[in-house]
């Protein structure tokens, strides 16, 4: 196992050094001098050429690669040239609202989402299977922005239940107001990643459910919840952990559009603040860190084949 996850490990190397290969292109990939086109239409030579300085484009090529590769072994993801302000200064400034707001997602999601799908494969060609695969096709059809904007009218305009924007701290400002913010971005948010999870989760119980072992079960005179949930929903685990990691990268892809609906202060919003600006340096050090977390949850996931399927050895 420490072998497998030893390897594992470093085969994650490769994948990062290309992530940073291509995020350190990004800049120079703009069309005409990015200096120029960050600064604007209506900026100076000296204020182009102050960014110039500022970036680094004056040296060659190569060792702009080498000095930024060089900063970011030290934590160094840059300066915003908007604020003036460490990247990574930002992002911790930014990442309470969004973390809080995926895991909110994640914990919801799954609970809802794979109940749903283990009764749909149970149910199968029942009203009840048809109803959540309704759903599920709902969930894949109808835009995040379309959801988010429906719910903050109706629960939030028409019947105030809820704020109708904004973010409270759980650690600043309690509970309470937490879960009354948090909760509009959360299931509007979570609408495509349950009807995700809900359809695999009805495949692989019900490709399951046809094994011998799971006849052998019945005939055993186990009761069907029991054959349901001990047998088939466990050797089922592996697809459905899998689609879960899968997922995580279109929710942070979510979080910011989400973030700009319900102007959360979170890093999606700083994603989208920069971009309207051109601060590079700012969505460089974006793209690396949420790459970075998509890797280590990829990393995660498959570690966690080898707890949930005896079968599996690397």
């Amino acid at each position: 196992m420490s072998a497998y996850i030893f390897r594992r490990i470093i085969a994650t190397i490769p994948v990062m050094g290309v992530v940073a290969i291509f995020v350190f292109l990004l800049l120079h990939l703009t069309p005409g001098d990015p200096a120029t086109v960050i600064a604007g239409d209506y900026a100076s030579p000296a204020d182009v050429e102050r960014i110039r300085e500022q970036l680094g484009l004056n040296e060659p090529l190569h060792v702009q690669f080498i000095e930024w590769v060089g900063r970011l072994f030290h934590g160094d993801l840059g300066t915003s040239i908007f604020s003036q302000l460490p990247v990574s200064h930002l992002i911790a400034q930014r990442i309470e609202p969004t973390i809080a707001l995926a895991l909110t997602t994640i914990i919801f999601a799954v609970a809802i989402a794979v109940p749903l799908g283990v009764l749909a494969a149970w149910k199968s060609g029942t009203w009840v299977d048809r109803v959540i695969m309704i759903f599920a096709v709902l969930g894949f059809s109808v835009p995040i922005f379309v959801i988010a904007y429906s719910m903050i009218w109706g629960f939030s305009i028409k019947l105030h239940w809820f704020p109708v924007q904004g973010y409270k701290s759980i650690f600043k400002d309690g509970f309470i107001p937490f879960i009354r913010h948090i909760t509009l971005p959360t299931v509007a948010l979570g609408f495509f990643y349950i009807a995700l999870i809900a359809r695999i989760t009805r495949a692989s119980v019900m490709e399951i459910l046809t094994e011998d072992y799971i006849r052998t079960a019945h005939s055993k005179g186990l009761a069907s919840k029991v054959v349901l949930l001990r047998h088939a929903l466990k050797n089922a685990s592996v697809p459905i952990v899998t689609i879960i990691g899968i997922g995580i990268g279109l929710l942070l892809g979510g979080v910011v559009v989400t973030e700009s609906v319900f102007n959360i202060p979170g890093l999606g919003r700083l994603t989208v603040d920069s971009i309207l600006r051109r601060d590079y340096p700012i969505i460089q050090g974006m793209i690396l860190f949420f790459s970075g977390i998509y890797v280590v949850i990829n990393l995660l996931v498959d570690i966690s084949y080898t707890f949930l399927d005896p079968r599996i050895r690397y």
